[in-house]
């Protein structure tokens, strides 16, 4: 069992990176290695395209930014693009679980780490059964929908809402918990089924929406200003939470040094191109200020007339939560998993299954955990708390960055591909080689957000993680500059 480097600071002592690497390959707590990066890209996009798209799009156009709310979605993805960025760099320069907590425990210590840690899980288990109780919600509006047939209260309602028991948010939660266990390979299979599922629909929405789309209903395009596009960028923000739990699944990705990097940044490209399409579909289709009701997308519809299409909005709401519900039980188990390997946690909770390759027991605990709280909890107050848990762990992850590009600078930035720009490697800054790319030192990439995110995306391109350990046994550092070039 790897241990927590003997100097460790004010928060108390950290783990270096080799530590780290070395605690994924402890036999009894190794996670399995079967996603590729196609697969990374559909957890990214299958994490952030919740069923929240069915109801937030139309609500903050009606509150906050009226037909705006297109441009409001890219202002949030480009600042979300930023967090994105470091938890790419350190997922692929840390490929092991834990996410938050792993890079926190590599450069902040371990106090920070156990605080961030339980940060996390609150994050994960309350934001899983949240959306785990709106199952039944969706599941009575399509009934209602397509058979005139209403659920009773006693068995789609926890107490605190007017029920006895929320029977379907428990089933779903005890369903994917039993997924989760069977192993990462079925996990994603599901998560393919659930994305396809909920693109199809959204693809529908396009379709037959941009076909009844009145121009009229965008004028005045800014009804409150430009401060309403910032105003409806804040409130669609948390569209784009999920990228993190991406992240989370770096120790079993088959090449995360690849995969991280273009899992989380072409995941989150692709769902705000979706955000966007979206948005200039709706706003089109009814007057921003008939957008604020719990479904407007499908109330838009049936204005319209249109009210096949509404329930196949509420089949896509449907696969978009139970989607939800099993990367957010996803995420906290691996960050169970990491505290469990580092002891901060009952250490046995966290070995892996000998069939499976899941860490079955912590899966177990969280699928109890979060199905009681759906099913007997009232969450509506919590889960707006909850928020607060996922900007703090961007904050720490940033922090993260910036420390190990100065206090570790034997931990190296992936490699910038043979055709990066002449501003990034220049033939004055780098020796010429005809077959390896250089690799900027951390210094030097610190100076240039824009360089962090060439970086970042380099490996699409074949480039790895190297430490320096590495690099000396096949490189060349140049003193003058920085750099050093790869001798393959």
């Amino acid at each position: 069992m790897a241990t927590a480097a003997a100097r460790g600071s004010f928060f108390g002592p950290r783990k270096t990176i080799d530590e780290t690497l070395a605690a994924t390959e402890l036999e009894t707590h190794r996670l399995r290695r079967n996603l590729g990066t196609r697969d990374v890209v559909i957890v990214g996009v299958g994490a952030m395209i919740g069923a929240g798209i069915f109801v937030l799009t139309g609500q903050a156009a009606a509150d906050e930014a009226g037909p705006s709310i297109t441009l409001s979605y890219v202002v949030a993805g480009t600042v979300c693009a930023l967090a994105a960025l470091c938890y790419a760099e350190l997922a692929a320069m840390v490929p092991a679980a834990g996410s938050a907590y792993t890079y926190t425990f590599a450069t902040l210590g371990q106090l920070i780490a156990f605080i961030i840690g339980w940060d996390l899980v609150l994050e994960f288990t309350i934001g899983a059964s949240a959306v785990a109780v709106g199952f039944a919600g969706y599941l009575n509006a399509l009934l209602d929908q397509v058979a005139g047939v209403t659920l009773p209260d006693a068995i789609t309602a926890p107490p605190g809402d007017g029920g006895k028991v929320n029977v379907f948010a428990i089933a779903i939660v005890l369903f994917v918990g039993y997924l989760l266990i069977r192993g990462i390979g079925m996990t994603a299979k599901a998560t393919l089924t659930f994305v396809v599922t909920t693109l199809a629909v959204l693809a529908i929405v396009l379709v037959v929406g941009g076909g009844n789309v009145d121009t009229g209903n965008r004028d005045p395009y800014f009804p409150f200003g430009f401060s309403g596009v910032i105003g409806g960028a804040s409130l669609v923000f948390f569209s784009y939470i999920g990228f993190d739990i991406v992240a989370t699944t770096a120790e079993e990705s088959k090449n995360p040094q690849r995969s991280m990097p273009i899992g989380i940044l072409a995941s989150l490209a692709i769902v705000t191109v979706i955000y966007v399409a979206v948005a200039a579909v709706v706003t089109g289709l009814a007057p921003y200020k008939q957008l604020a009701s719990d479904a407007p997308i499908a109330d838009a519809f049936k204005g319209l007339g249109k009210d096949w299409v509404a329930a196949i909005v509420y089949v896509g709401a449907l696969a978009a939560t139970l989607k939800t519900v099993m990367l957010l039980m996803l995420g906290q188990t691996r960050v169970s998993f990491a505290m469990c390997r580092d002891r901060l946690l009952p250490e046995r909770f966290g070995r892996t299954h000998e069939r499976y390759g899941t860490p079955h027991k912590i899966t177990m605990i969280t699928m109890v955990v979060v199905a009681a709280l759906a099913g007997f909890v009232a969450l509506s107050t919590l889960a707006e708390l909850v928020n607060i848990g996922t900007l703090f762990a961007f904050m720490l992850v940033a922090l993260g960055v910036l420390y190990l590009r100065y206090a570790q600078p034997s931990a190296s930035a992936p490699s910038a591909p043979r055709s990066a720009p002449s501003f990034l490697c220049s033939p004055s800054r780098v020796a010429p080689t005809s077959r390896s790319p250089c690799r900027p030192t951390p210094g030097c990439a610190s100076r240039s957000g824009w360089c962090s995110a060439w970086w970042c995306t380099c490996s699409t391109r074949g480039g790895r993680v190297r430490s320096a350990r590495r690099v000396s046994d096949g490189a060349h550092v140049i003193p003058a500059t920085g750099f050093s070039i790869s001798v393959q």
